[in-house]
C-alpha cells in the first residue's frame, strides 16, 4: 500500500471512530478500519483490565473463526499468556519519537522476517521480552499465517491492543506494516479518549450531582422511548412517582447539609429497590421528588417496589418517609398514548397519598370506574393552568392524553 493510500486508510479511520456513539461501535470501528487500512483478513481491538489481570476483546471484525463473534460476551486471555504489553510506555521497545513500537509474529513462531521487533531474533531490539509462543499457537488454532500487534497507549498508560493478522495465502506483514500499526494504534487512541470525553458529557447531562441517579432530562428521554414501545407493541410501561416527606423540616431544623444527606440516601434507597425491577430507571426528577420508571413488567411487580420503598424511606433517619403514587398503562387508567398523561396519574396518586399520609403507595386505577386519582388526573385544567388539588409539577410538551 502507497503512501497516499494510508494516509486515506488513516482518515478513514479516524473518521469512522468519529462518528460511532457508543463504547462498542467506537471499538468495532477501530478494529474494521485498521483492519482494511492493513490489508488484514481479521483485526480485533482489547482492553487492558488491570483488575482481572486480563486481556478482554471488545471488537472482532473480518473473518471469523470459530468461537469468535463481532462483539464477544467475554472473550479474554490472561495477561501473563501475552505479557508484552505489560512493559509499555515505560519498557523497551519504542520508536524514535517516544511512542511504543508494534511487531510482527508469525504462526512458525517468533517474528515474522525483517520487523526487526521480536524479542529473541536476530535485529530486535536489546531487551524486547517478546517470545511469541502465545500468539504463534492462537494463530495456528485459527488457520492464521501472521499478526502485527500495536499497544494501545492512552493518558500515558497501556489501554490495551490492536492486532491485526492475515491469512496463510497472504503475504507476511513486514516492519513497515508494523510501523504503520502503530501510528494506527495512536489514532485508535485518541478516538477512544474522545469518545470516553463525550460519554462523560453524556453522564454528566443525565445524571443528577447529589444522588448520582438519573435527572429528568434522561426520566423525559427513556418515558418517551416507552410510550412509543407502548403504542407500537403495547408494552407495559409503569411510573412510580414519589417525594420525601418533611424534607423542609430537616433542611430548617438541621440545616441543609443535612436535607442533602437525606436526600442521598434516600436515593440510595430507590436504586436499592429499582433492582426488584429490570431494566428499570431510578431518577431524581428535582427537589425532593423522586420516580422509578419500568418498561415490560406486570403493575403488580412495580407496585410491589413502590411499597417496599416505602417501607424502607419510613426508616430512614429525620425523615418522615414518602409520599408515593404509581401509575401503569397494565391497570384500568384508559387509554394512556403520551408521557404527560402517564406522569399526571402518578403526579395525582401521589397528591392522594400525600393528602392521606400513607404509609404505602397509591396506585391510579385500583378503586374501581369512578377512580379518584384518574378522576383528579383526568379533571380539566382551570383558567390559568391550575388543576383540583394543585398539579405541583410542569409537564413537558403538550401531546394529547
Amino acid at each position: 500500500m502507497g503512501e497516499d493510500a494510508r494516509l486515506r486508510a488513516a482518515v478513514e479511520l479516524a473518521q469512522a471512530m468519529a462518528v460511532a456513539h457508543t463504547s462498542r461501535e467506537v471499538a468495532y470501528a477501530a478494529a474494521a478500519g485498521a483492519r482494511d487500512a492493513l490489508g488484514g483478513a481479521f483485526a480485533a481491538v482489547s482492553v487492558w483490565e488491570r483488575e482481572r489481570g486480563r486481556l478482554r476483546v471488545l471488537a472482532n471484525a473480518g473473518t471469523l473463526a470459530d468461537g469468535e463473534a463481532r462483539h464477544p460476551a467475554d472473550e479474554s486471555y490472561p495477561v501473563h499468556d501475552f505479557p508484552e504489553i505489560t512493559g509499555f510506555p515505560h519498557g523497551e521497545p519504542v520508536g524514535d519519537d517516544g511512542t511504543p513500537r508494534a511487531w510482527v509474529e508469525s504462526a512458525a513462531g517468533g517474528a515474522a522476517e525483517d520487523t526487526g521487533t521480536a524479542g529473541g531474533t536476530e535485529g530486535g531490539p536489546a531487551g524486547a521480552p517478546y517470545a511469541g509462543g502465545g500468539r504463534a499457537e492462537m494463530l495456528r488454532r485459527r488457520g492464521r499465517a501472521c499478526c502485527v500487534v500495536a499497544p494501545i497507549v492512552l493518558h500515558g498508560r497501556a489501554w490495551g491492543e490492536l492486532y491485526v493478522a492475515r491469512n496463510t495465502d497472504e503475504p507476511v506483514f513486514r516492519r513497515d506494516d508494523a510501523d504503520f500499526a502503530a501510528v494506527l494504534a495512536a489514532i485508535i487512541a485518541a478516538g477512544i479518549a474522545q469518545n470516553e470525553r463525550l460519554e462523560e458529557v453524556r453522564r454528566l447531562a443525565f445524571t443528577d450531582p447529589l444522588t448520582g441517579l438519573a435527572n429528568r432530562r434522561a426520566v423525559d428521554a427513556r418515558l418517551e422511548e416507552a410510550m412509543a414501545l407502548h403504542r407500537s407493541e403495547a408494552a407495559v410501561v409503569s411510573l412510580a412517582v414519589c417525594d420525601i416527606n418533611g424534607l423542609k423540616r430537616v433542611n430548617d431544623e438541621y440545616g441543609h447539609a443535612a436535607g442533602d444527606r437525606l436526600l442521598e440516601r434516600f436515593g440510595s434507597v430507590l436504586s436499592l429497590c429499582g433492582a426488584m425491577l429490570p431494566g428499570a430507571l431510578a431518577a431524581r426528577l428535582g427537589g425532593d421528588e423522586f420516580c422509578l420508571l419500568a418498561v415490560g413488567l406486570p403493575a403488580d411487580e412495580v407496585v410491589r417496589a413502590a411499597d417496599e420503598l416505602c417501607r424502607r424511606a419510613g426508616r430512614l433517619e429525620w425523615g418522615e418517609g414518602v409520599a408515593c403514587g404509581v401509575a401503569s398503562t397494565g391497570d384500568p387508567i384508559g387509554p394512556v398514548r403520551s408521557a404527560r398523561r402517564l406522569f399526571r396519574l402518578a403526579d395525582a396518586a401521589q397528591y392522594q397519598a400525600k393528602a392521606a399520609r400513607a404509609e404505602k403507595p397509591v396506585v391510579a386505577g385500583r378503586e374501581g370506574p369512578r377512580d379518584p386519582v384518574v378522576r383528579l388526573a383526568d379533571t380539566p385544567a382551570r383558567p390559568g393552568g391550575e388543576r383540583p388539588g394543585g398539579e405541583r409539577r410542569r409537564f413537558r410538551g403538550s401531546a394529547p392524553r
